[in-house]
């Protein structure tokens, strides 16, 4: 009996886990990344920790310049309490890598490589715990398209962080064959083409992303942000 009864307990308590985090995930998908990342948090738990990174990284693109930065680093805090939670954690490595990612663009060049190491590794590890983390691949994709884009500042990137445009194309192949629908990875392929100096594919990407399903808040902005990208590209 008492067996049943922690058996019972647990069920109880993983199914309260579970609608928490879809009421997180409904919060998020209205936009609301705030009470979203409240509701994230509630949760305890390493899932709980990397949505909040996850979530606070996307609202920083929403605040003005002076506030983002804490932010970041606030998803970098959350995604590392995931990690120390569960180091298989795979969206906890690629959360932490993404707010990397976004701080380092406001931070002067040597930081910004420092960072950059960081955050390949980051993807890397989260790549190997989960070979169908599409996100990820995006991430490798932009990541090496921003390193090496040519110039003298891009080689300089290039010879230290091993940046290699080659590997561009490939990872956004891998990451559109895992989520085909998904039009975020149709948006940052184009932007990488634009870091690349390759218009005319830019436009290709931006042109397949403008067709495509725009579900919840986020998918609007991004539906919006691949308009005004063919627009200018036309």
């Amino acid at each position: 009996m008492k067996r049943t009864l922690l058996i019972l307990t647990a069920l109880l308590g993983s199914a309260a886990l579970a609608q928490t985090q879809s009421a997180a995930q409904n919060l998020f998908d209205d936009g609301k990344w705030q009470e979203a990342t409240a509701a994230a948090l509630a949760m305890n738990n390493a899932t709980g920790y990397a949505l909040a990174a996850e979530y606070t990284t996307a609202g920083a693109g929403l605040v003005a310049a002076n506030q983002k930065n804490p932010l970041f680093s606030k998803a970098q805090e959350y995604a590392r309490k995931a990690i120390a939670l569960d180091p298989n954690n795979a969206e906890a490595y690629f959360e932490l890598a993404r707010a990397q990612g976004r701080l380092a663009q406001t931070k002067n060049p040597l930081e910004q490589l420092g960072l950059a190491k960081e955050m390949k590794a980051n993807l890397d590890k989260a790549i190997k715990l989960n070979p169908k983390l599409a996100g990820a691949y995006v991430a490798v994709g932009l990541w090496n398209a921003t390193l090496d884009a040519g110039g003298l500042k891009g080689a300089i990137a290039k010879s230290q962080t091993g940046a290699n445009r080659s590997q561009v194309v490939p990872n956004f192949e891998k990451a559109i064959a895992l989520e085909p629908d998904n039009i975020t990875h149709r948006l940052e392929f184009a932007n990488a083409y634009m870091l690349m100096g390759n218009k005319t594919a830019a436009r290709a990407q931006a042109e397949k992303a403008v067709t495509m399903k725009a579900d919840g808040y986020w998918g609007k902005l991004d539906l919006a942000a691949s308009q005004a990208l063919l627009a200018k590209l036309k």
